[in-house]
């Protein structure tokens, strides 16, 4: 009796110690973010305006503001997103609920996503200055630079997305088949929005991935800070610009804080929103069941 007591004693204080461990990780990751946050504020908050948001840049960006660059930004994203969403969630559901695990064909797009995901930025940069803006004539456009982070975003999408469906308890499945449904029926009206949550964590991985990239972007969608008149138009990406900024221009440290803490925020922004509608798809499913 007395061994079985400081056997559970133990395994309390294990439980203590692992739950204190993960509290002081969340601890030091959000402090990090405060530190990294108000740093961006420090530098650049007195710089900020609704001129800054709106005007175009002149002087190297030293001047003026982000507006074409924030319109840019947001047209390579939803460019991304749009292509790549579709065919990543229904290669996820073709994998999860379709494909056995066993497979060798499962087993091959397992890898190549592993593959992918591991590929350098740079790299689907020159391959997508060399299909899409060469070859397929699109030159550096917003268009090329929307396809290339497409194919960037296609293993985190897929992942992600498999992983959730995959979670879905299988009782869901055999009382939806009791119940008469279809596989696809099951799969659309049942297991994504069960699977809700994780499909908005993947998507905000991918637009944290997306709206941060510079290497891709600089050998698709170009250098200009003009305001874009098509997709077929060169637009310089928010994260690009800040780099230009920070590392080749003399005295735009300023801009270049003041434009990355726009960037910060409009990730949380995209972010905060993401979650909410996927919430509140899931909530509105299941009340409706």
């Amino acid at each position: 009796m007395l061994e079985v007591i400081t056997m559970d004693k133990w395994q309390s204080y294990r439980d203590r110690f692992i739950q204190l461990l993960i509290y002081c990780l969340v601890l030091l990751v959000s402090a990090v973010f405060v530190w990294i946050l108000f740093d961006l504020i420090k530098g650049g908050w007195s710089h900020l305006s609704w001129e800054f948001l709106t005007q175009s840049p002149f002087d190297a960006g030293r001047s003026g503001g982000i507006g074409p660059i924030l319109i840019s930004t947001l047209l390579i994203l939803l460019v991304a997103l749009i292509t790549a969403l579709p065919l990543a969630w229904t290669t996820a559901a073709l994998l999860a609920e379709y494909v056995p695990v066993t497979s060798q064909f499962g087993k091959t797009i397992r890898f190549s996503l592993q593959v992918l995901a591991g590929v350098p930025s740079i790299v689907f940069g020159l391959f997508g200055n060399a299909f899409f803006s060469i070859y397929l004539g699109l030159g550096f456009s917003i268009l090329s630079g929307g396809l290339t982070l497409a194919c960037m975003l296609l293993p985190i999408l897929v992942s992600t997305a498999e992983a959730g469906l995959r979670a879905v308890p299988q009782s869901y499945r055999l009382s939806a088949a009791a119940l008469g449904m279809s596989r696809t029926a099951t799969l659309i009206q049942l297991l994504l929005p069960a699977a809700a949550p994780t499909l908005a964590a993947g998507l905000l991985l991918g637009i944290g991935r997306a709206v941060a990239e510079t290497a891709a972007l600089l050998f698709t969608s170009g250098y200009v800070d003009r305001m874009p008149d098509s997709l077929l138009d060169s637009g310089r990406a928010l994260a690009l610009h800040i780099f230009d900024l920070a590392m080749n221009v003399p005295g735009g440290d300023t801009p270049a804080y003041a434009s990355a803490l726009v960037l910060v925020v409009l990730l949380l922004c995209i972010n905060i929103l993401a979650m909410k509608l996927a919430y509140g798809l899931q909530r509105r499913r299941i009340m409706s069941l």
